[in-house]
């Protein structure tokens, strides 16, 4: 037990850190306490309704890539369908690429950015 806490203890303000509390505040949700700033970024978002799109698109503007949730859409078959047309749309004008990643995730990314879509086999 170190000094600090010990003071802490007898002026009765010790209290644990719970890193998994801390990380998942909302203070913290643009912060990245390790390195130093990006000049991009990969971001989960949750997709959800039409109003998600534009956040989706400003992010690509950015040149952040994004892994979209759809999970919440999963039972909403036509709104998912038209949602991710209106994705595809964007994602065709900018030159960017959209593919699936599962059956609840979808990877969007910015101009001159191409996902892979083959697998690559192991070699034998």
């Amino acid at each position: 037990m170190g000094l600090f806490d010990k003071l802490g203890k007898n002026l009765g303000t010790s209290k644990e850190l719970d890193i998994e509390e801390y990380m998942n505040s909302e203070e913290m949700a643009d912060v990245d306490v390790m390195n130093e700033p990006a000049d991009f970024y990969v971001k989960p978002v949750i997709l959800r309704e039409d109003a998600d799109i534009s956040l989706i698109e400003a992010e690509l503007d950015k040149r952040n890539i994004i892994i979209a949730d759809i999970s919440e859409l999963m039972k909403r078959e036509n709104t998912r369908k038209e949602l991710i047309a209106k994705l595809k749309e964007y994602i065709t004008k900018i030159n960017g690429d959209i593919g699936q990643l599962g059956i609840d995730k979808v990877m969007l990314t910015p101009a001159k950015v191409k996902i892979i879509k083959t697998k690559k086999q192991p070699p034998k």
